[in-house]
């Protein structure tokens, strides 16, 4: 069983599920998420670097602060055109 804890709200925790992996990133979209921490569009621009060199799309976005939940459009925005989501956390 794998749990996902939100920080934004620890009072209740809500049961989530991780939704399955793909074997494979051939032929889909993965969406690069900058949460705005320092240094986080570095790792990310080395990691679209590395994806890129394999053949896979990539889309870049970015939150707007680390401190709040990301807004609901930008959240369609990605669901909407990809598949793979990563999310930088770096400091």
């Amino acid at each position: 069983m794998t749990f996902v804890l939100d920080p934004t709200d620890e009072s209740r925790p809500a049961s989530r599920t991780v939704g399955p992996r793909p074997d494979d990133l051939a032929g889909r979209t993965v969406g690069l998420l900058d949460i705005s921490k320092p240094r986080g569009d570095v790792f990310l621009g080395r990691l679209e670097t590395l994806l890129a060199e394999r053949g896979v799309t990539v889309r870049r976005y970015a939150k707007p602060t680390f401190t709040r939940p990301m807004p609901a459009d930008l959240r369609a925005e990605i669901a909407a055109e990809c598949d793979v989501v990563i999310e930088a956390l770096a400091d």
